[in-house]
């Protein structure tokens, strides 16, 4: 037990540096907000249910969960009449284990009223290169070998762009052959942000689960993703805003959870009516644990944090 303490002891002390980075990152993300009228709020860790999804696994907390996303008690804020609204919060998910994954990590939301995921695009884009300014990184970032710069504008490509780019079968065969996901990680992500940060935008819809759908083109929601070196750093999407889409797609993801055996969450009632209270809105989440990745140049998830589970 004593030659575990020391070595976790070591590790702690090495990550002194990244962790007064990752300090030094909170405080400037939290001043840019309060200085440009955001209302920083919480909302509850522990919730009855989460919002049904179908492939995101929460961790139970006695007979509630706890959350993996502030996004839906953020969205009744929205509906109560805050338009600019921001939290810093822990978020969890089970079976989330990785370079790049934790169960628990740090997530930064923010939502605005008015805004499109168009103008929550430029939005994102100026406020990471601020804070970027703040770091001592106006022009560029080292990450693993990469020189990424970071002037505007930054590069935009539709999902299905990205698969005729970079995939040997389009978007809609990947949907179809049910490969999606696996096509995406395996050819398109590591191709994103390589030169400079790059939104990847115009989700199909099956994979957008809160998203609006895309009045011009309804076989995508107006959803989007940013990159940073082939790392997923943020999703952002034009919210939702009709309870009975919504409530659709939400049955039809606890049907799809019920195939595999998974849990059952039950139905957000409260949030599927506050939805039509909401203006015209759009809302992001982005991960302070991978920013920080970015900035400390490093490829695992476990420097940017104080105690990894297996530290505890």
């Amino acid at each position: 037990m004593s030659a575990l303490y020391d070595e976790d002891n070591f590790c702690l002390t090495q990550k002194k540096q990244i962790l007064n980075l990752r300090a030094k990152l909170i405080h400037s993300i939290r001043s840019h907000f309060i200085n440009h009228d955001f209302l920083e709020v919480e909302t509850p860790l522990r919730i009855p249910s989460p919002a049904p999804e179908e492939h995101i696994e929460a961790i139970p907390s006695g007979n509630w969960f706890l959350q993996t996303s502030p996004e839906i008690y953020m969205k009744r804020l929205l509906a109560a009449g805050y338009p600019r609204i921001f939290q810093i919060s822990k978020c969890f998910r089970a079976g989330e284990r990785g370079n790049k994954h934790l169960p628990e990590y740090t997530m930064l939301e923010w939502y605005v009223s008015g805004f499109n995921y168009f103008r929550l695009m430029a939005q994102c884009e100026e406020i990471l290169k601020a804070v970027f300014t703040d770091m001592g990184h106006a022009e560029y970032i080292s990450w693993q070998d990469r020189k990424i710069v970071l002037n505007s504008p930054w590069e935009k490509i539709t999902v299905a762009d990205a698969f005729a780019r970079h995939a040997k079968i389009s978007c809609t065969e990947a949907i179809d052959k049910n490969q999606f996901e696996e096509v995406m990680v395996d050819f398109i992500e590591p191709n994103l942000g390589i030169n400079r940060p790059t939104f990847l935008y115009d989700y199909p819809v099956e994979h957008a689960a809160l998203a609006k759908r895309n009045l011009g083109n309804p076989d995508v929601a107006e959803r989007f993703e940013l990159y940073i070196g082939a790392l997923e750093i943020a999703n952002g999407f034009s919210e939702l805003t009709d309870a009975n889409e919504q409530k659709q797609r939400f049955e039809k993801a606890l049907a799809a959870r019920a195939k595999k055996k998974w849990a059952q969450y039950t139905m957000p009632e409260k949030f599927l009516s506050s939805l039509k209270n909401i203006p015209e809105s759009a809302g992001i989440a982005l991960g302070i644990d991978r920013l920080v990745m970015v900035l400390a140049n490093t490829d695992c998830i476990d420097d940017v944090v104080t105690f990894t589970p297996e530290m505890l």
